[in-house]
């Protein structure tokens, strides 16, 4: 697979909110951002910075929304994933605020990316490697699974601490990769080595209740897709927690993906969810075993 790899900086004081699969980036050449391909362009800020969009990883929400109806997931894991992203980049520091942004010693560390694009917010999707990178900036290069295996995404699969998440343009290999990462996770033998799959429900089943189901300190922790759209549901009524009408609200938010042993696409995450009781859901498939299309 071939990736284009950008060598610069990583700097998340000044306002950035970093969590633990999204940060700001600075290229030592700014000019770079316009060698990355997408059908919406990169606009960096005035200092060069934009933000890096962590490729095949979802880690927990610590902030979705806007405004009032910003929420979060269970801060333990969200925050424990942003702290690891970060202390592995090179940061020795960490103060977070309340409003989510930080402060860090250093202010800024070395490292590069390595992209295929950006999504459809502008984001640019990426590997990402710390210190010195493999190769020149602003060229294209094959990256291999030892590759791959230096990357934060990796580490952060492989701590336990992000879900897997992918979608078609992954390779094929890639998303292997990060699949075995996720299930060695899973089957660790102490709380401390299966990170949030300790505490996950994803296939076992959440009982909602409200938003505080979701968000509070015990809260379910959940694949964060589900958590999106749970939220936006329950935000159409946050009086009635009933979940009678979120397959109805899944179908109509159409998701496409594909299940591997399934040779047909599927529209809509109704399809992998179930309801109980009214207010249990839980997914039928794993997060490694769903690939979403590229919107």
């Amino acid at each position: 697979m071939s990736m284009l790899l950008i060598r610069g900086t990583f700097k998340v004081s000044g306002g950035a909110r970093p969590d633990g699969d999204t940060l700001p980036f600075i290229p030592d050449d700014v000019a770079e951002w316009r060698l990355v391909p997408g059908c919406t362009r990169i606009l960096p800020g005035a200092d060069g910075r934009a933000p890096v969009r962590l490729e095949g990883v979802d880690a927990l929400e610590t902030h979705y929304g806007v405004g009032e109806q910003e929420q979060h997931q269970p801060l333990e894991f969200a925050h424990r994933a942003a702290d690891e992203l970060l202390g592995w980049l090179g940061f020795t520091h960490v103060q977070r605020h309340d409003d989510e942004t930080v402060t860090t010693v250093p202010e800024q560390v070395p490292g590069y990316i390595l992209t295929r694009g950006t999504d459809a917010h502008g984001r640019c999707v990426a590997l990402v490697g710390r210190r010195v990178p493999p190769a020149y900036s602003g060229y294209w290069i094959d990256v291999s699974e030892k590759q791959l295996k230096k990357t934060a995404n990796y580490h952060l699969v492989a701590s336990g601490l992000a879900y897997p998440t992918f979608y078609t343009g992954l390779p094929g290999f890639m998303r292997g990769v990060f699949s075995d990462a996720a299930q060695a996770a899973r089957a660790a033998t102490t709380p401390e080595g299966r990170g949030l799959w300790a505490a996950d429900v994803t296939l076992t089943g959440a009982k909602i209740t409200g938003m505080s189901s979701l968000t509070a300190r015990n809260g379910a922790v959940i694949l964060p897709k589900l958590f999106r759209r749970l939220k936006d549901y329950l935000d159409l009524n946050p009086e009635d927690p009933s979940l009678a009408c979120f397959p109805a609200f899944l179908a109509g938010a159409a998701d496409t993906y594909r299940i591997p042993q399934r040779p047909k696409q599927l529209t809509g995450l109704q399809h992998i969810v179930e309801i109980s009781n009214g207010h249990t859901v839980r997914m039928t498939h794993h997060a490694e075993e769903i690939v979403f299309d590229e919107k």
